[in-house]
């Protein structure tokens, strides 16, 4: 039963430790303590004296040893001039009642053994609470990893304290949000994922089943259309997974001139470009992923084209340390409630129709890449007013 105790918890091994840490420090004590005290007797001990005897006028009549003898006084042994000895003893000094003062003034009636048993129960008592209370937290980390490795990914684990235990736990608490989010985001791509592909399959196979012998070139364009839709869709959705995957290698990273990058794909959308006045060259040069940031600008382009009626302009400039690219559109605007919400994998605003286009993973997608380069990326109104979004890029320099 004992050995089944220390083998299965931790408390009991660091709690019989201590106890028999302390017993044998006591121990040592003791011996180091009667180990002093006998150097010290040994080197006291009573050595002889010379002794002289002398008469009325000063005169040496006899010589001798005077002697101490422990418990009994003092001895002396005298022999004088004409060959007689004579042995003069001198009663011990008195003492006063009461234990013996000094360095053995701690011994008792029951020997070493009682003094041992009384500190190692006055220990074991006040460590056991300290031992129990730090392994109490260790049980509740253990059965928390259980339960989340049993399924239930929800599972936190107090914090408390600012000890190992603690950074323990909160190592733990933020892995396991990570992993919930990363699987929860997966269901929610790969459930929205079947919806979003079963729509252009079936507009594919309706095509196919009206199109007849001869096929009309509207039902030809409504095909290639769709198959548009779902390679654009798939390709999307392989890369929404690689940039949830943070150690996924998205290439090579580089310095990278957001001018050029922005005058290329405003010319391929036939968008404006616009650069604010005063900027730095210097600060328009970010450390990132060409193609990436390529991607997350072409894709607020399409957006921008998809829902906006007029111009589409691009301004890029630098503030607070930081580039920035402002992508201006005249659509509808977003509502200040679902402009967080806009960047959610395929959220579409209410009253979006599918014969937009567009799959909604574009915003997502754009977060994600700017997220990726350590940015942040907003949806704001249009500078100026007059209706209208403005998706703001932000990228450290």
């Amino acid at each position: 039963m004992l050995l089944n105790l220390y083998r299965r918890h931790l408390y009991v091994r660091i709690w019989l430790a201590v106890v028999a840490g302390v017993f044998i420090l006591t121990l040592t004590a003791n011996w180091i303590v009667r180990e002093a005290a006998e150097s010290e007797r040994e080197r006291l001990a009573p050595l002889p004296r010379e002794v002289a005897v002398l008469d009325s006028n000063d005169k040496q009549i006899g010589s001798g040893t005077a002697t101490r003898v422990p418990g009994a006084g003092l001895t002396f042994d005298v022999t004088l001039e004409d060959g007689r000895t004579m042995t003069m003893q001198v009663a011990a000094r008195g003492r006063p009642p009461g234990p013996p003062p000094g360095i053995l003034a701690w011994r008792t009636p029951f020997g070493l053994g009682w003094m041992v048993a009384v500190v190692g129960f006055i220990v074991a008592l006040g460590v056991y609470p300290i031992v129990r209370r730090l392994t109490k937290r260790l049980e509740v980390l253990q059965r928390g990893v259980q339960r989340w490795g049993e399924g239930d990914l929800s599972v936190r684990v107090p914090e408390q304290g600012q000890d190992e235990v603690a950074d323990l736990a909160n190592g733990f608490n933020a892995a396991a949000a990570r992993i919930e989010e990363l699987v929860r985001s997966h269901k929610s791509l790969l459930a929205n994922a079947s919806h979003e592909l079963r729509s252009p399959l079936t507009r594919i196979r309706m095509s196919l089943e009206l199109m007849g012998d001869r096929p009309s070139p509207a039902a030809r364009d409504e095909i290639s259309r769709n198959v548009a839709e779902l390679d654009q869709l798939i390709d999307e959705i392989l890369l929404a997974s690689r940039l949830d995957a943070r150690e996924a290698d998205m290439g090579t990273i580089e310095t990278v001139d957001l001018t050029g990058l922005a005058a290329e794909e405003c010319a391929r959308a036939d968008a404006d470009l616009e650069v604010r006045a005063g900027t730095d060259s210097d600060a328009l040069a970010v450390r990132g992923v060409s193609r990436l940031l390529r991607r997350a600008i072409r894709n607020l382009l399409e957006n921008a084209r998809r829902y906006g009626a007029g111009q589409t302009t691009v301004e890029i400039g630098s503030r607070g340390g930081a580039a920035e690219i402002r992508v201006n559109d005249h659509g509808p605007g977003v509502p200040p409630a679902l402009r967080e919400r806009i960047f959610e994998p395929f959220y579409r605003l209410p009253g979006a129709s599918e014969r937009n286009g567009g799959v909604g993973l574009g915003l997502a997608l754009v977060k994600s890449i700017v997220e990726r380069h350590g940015g942040s990326v907003r949806c704001e109104d249009r500078p100026g007013g007059g209706g209208g979004a403005s998706f703001v890029i932000t990228l450290p320099h």
